[in-house]
């Protein structure tokens, strides 16, 4: 917890009152590598801050295909965000893809910190903000850039990732075959 606290105070001060009153709603919990956090069609309550680890968030369509929306990395916070703003069941799984320690936090209590602790708000909507733009690059990237340059920024925001994803997790995230990643892989290593 220490580490959010510390991530938090970066951009906004916290009063010891919110510092206690995350502690309040949040716990520390350790995965294995495996475990599902959220599974698609049930009800979504939790958010989660990843402190390490690996984390990903995917949808499986009518045709069994599964679709990779995002990868959760250290200092990254994943849910089933339409599920909780829209009080519905959840449309993604959320599994890891290592053991990884995340801190929980109740959905409903989070998001009334800031009734309490109005100065919480802007560290909320400077991530928010974040998250959107985030979404709104990777649209566009999609839209704009061949699956080759795709790939290449998913190697620049993730690094160290291939180590414990596999060839599919990636290819559904890029919204390419595992074929085609292959050939790009096979591309990049000639070069």
């Amino acid at each position: 917890m220490k580490e959010l606290i510390k991530k938090i105070r970066s951009s906004q001060a916290l009063s010891p009152e919110a510092e206690e009153y995350l502690f309040s709603i949040s716990k520390k919990k350790t995965f294995p590598k495996g475990a599902v956090l959220i599974q698609q069609g049930q009800n979504v309550n939790k958010i989660y801050f990843v402190l390490e680890g690996c984390l990903r968030s995917y949808c499986i369509d009518k045709s069994g295909k599964e679709h990779t929306l995002q990868f959760g990395i250290m200092n990254w916070w994943i849910s089933d965000y339409i599920a909780i703003h829209n009080h519905k069941s959840a449309t993604l799984t959320v599994e890891c893809l290592k053991e990884s320690t995340v801190i929980e936090f109740d959905a409903k209590k989070l998001n009334s910190i800031f009734v309490p602790f109005p100065e919480y708000e802007p560290f909320h909507r400077n991530l928010l903000e974040r998250h959107v733009a985030s979404l709104h690059q990777r649209i566009l990237n999609q839209l704009q850039l061949t699956a080759a340059e795709r790939y290449d920024l998913f190697l620049e925001q993730y690094p160290d990732i291939e180590q414990f994803t596999r060839n599919y997790h990636i290819a559904s995230y890029l919204g390419i075959t595992q074929e085609s990643l292959s050939r790009i892989r096979v591309e990049k290593n000639k070069k």
